[in-house]
């Protein structure tokens, strides 16, 4: 090896090296005071993290270095995830008018009433270049539109509001069809349900996937919280049911596992006596979906159910796996080593900020996260 090619080989190592350092230590962003901390997703080609604080999307690069944000939303955004096919960020964004609605609109001083809506949003970050952008600013964020969970929401079975408990959607994840680890990639969207402890209707978490091939040319719109626009498609590709017994908001982040082929639900947990109420439940995802009589419903109702991971902690008498995770619920993604990113939150007189922890999957029970 001449002396170039060395100097040049000695070069990529340090740098190599000093990544993996960088990469062992906690990102630290914030405080920032437009929410606690929702959700994160990594752009890992182009060194970017983003992170939801409720009504502002963040961009840094991967030592906390503040990029750019956007700002201006009067709704809940929550989990993100980034789309490695068009290099867009993809969260969950909803408008109600309940104590969360409520509280967000209180929070940032505005005085108005907002239609209920739901939305995917999608942020390109090649748009985002400074701090304080507008979500209007051309180009920088779209919105497609959700009538299903809509239409959840505001349905009313047996007295009871609200089908399956539907307070609107929070995880979002990409990842193949259920029962297998090849093709398509769809939009995999989790209800937030609500943690209501005298019905039987919403022990199931429910989600729904969709095919975005041509969202972009057919559904895509900018939004305006004058007038919201109802561009989206009629139907999900599928609706699927995973028994965990209620969570209190459903699946707060949603992680697609490539290389088990997992899906991760990190929930805040539930409180009803019947059921052991874990913070984390794993989805088997080589396993089909299977039609099957859903449990606790008012009227006898069948619907797509998906199998849990048979390991972790097991309750006999419910049926159900499940598994411990201080963190998770405020943001978690896959990383492409096989590694994973978990939020945790901090807090000062100024506001809310998040750590970004790099977590190794052990497997161990209860708690199958090693920092």
């Amino acid at each position: 090896m001449n002396r170039n090619c060395w100097r040049r080989y000695i070069g990529c190592f340090l740098l190599g090296l000093i990544g993996m350092m960088l990469s062992a230590q906690p990102i630290s962003v914030g405080p920032f005071t437009a929410g606690h901390c929702q959700g994160i997703a990594v752009d890992e080609q182009r060194g970017h993290v983003y992170y939801s604080f409720t009504t502002m999307l963040l961009k840094t690069d991967m030592q906390g270095k503040v990029l750019g944000s956007v700002t201006g939303l009067l709704g809940h955004l929550g989990c993100l995830t980034f789309n490695e096919a068009d290099g867009r960020v993809y969260g969950s964004l909803e408008y109600k008018m309940d104590e969360i609605g409520r509280g967000i609109l209180e929070r940032e001083g505005v005085q108005r009433q907002l239609p209920n809506a739901w939305y995917i949003a999608i942020f390109d970050g090649s748009r985002i270049t400074r701090e304080g952008m507008d979500y209007t600013e051309a180009g920088v964020m779209n919105a497609v539109y959700l009538p299903t969970v809509v239409a959840d929401y505001e349905a009313t079975v047996e007295r009871q509001t609200q089908r399956y408990g539907c307070s609107g959607i929070d995880g979002v994840s990409f990842g193949p069809a259920f029962g297998s680890a090849d093709g398509k990639r769809y939009l995999t969207c989790a209800y937030g349900i609500r943690g209501d402890t005298t019905r039987t209707d919403n022990d199931y978490q429910v989600l729904l996937q969709y095919d975005i091939t041509d969202w972009r040319t057919r559904y895509e719109r900018p939004l305006g919280q004058d007038s919201m626009h109802q561009s989206g498609p009629a139907q999900p590709k599928g609706k699927y049911f995973v028994y965990t017994g209620n969570t209190n908001w459903g699946v707060q982040n949603l992680v697609y596992d490539v290389r088990h082929n997992w899906w991760m639900l990190f929930v805040y947990p539930g409180k009803k006596s019947s059921f052991t109420n874990h913070s984390l439940y794993v989805v088997d995802g080589s396993v089909a979906p299977q039609e099957s009589v859903l449990r606790g419903m008012p009227h006898a109702e069948k619907g797509q159910t998906l199998t849990l991971l048979a390991q972790g902690l097991y309750d006999g008498i419910t049926g159900i796996y499940g598994w411990e995770s201080p963190y998770g619920a405020l943001g978690a993604t896959a990383l492409s080593d096989g590694a994973f990113f978990l939020v945790h939150p901090t807090q000062s007189p100024e506001g809310e900020g998040a750590e970004l922890h790099r977590y190794e999957w052990t497997g161990e029970v209860p708690t199958p996260f090693q920092e």
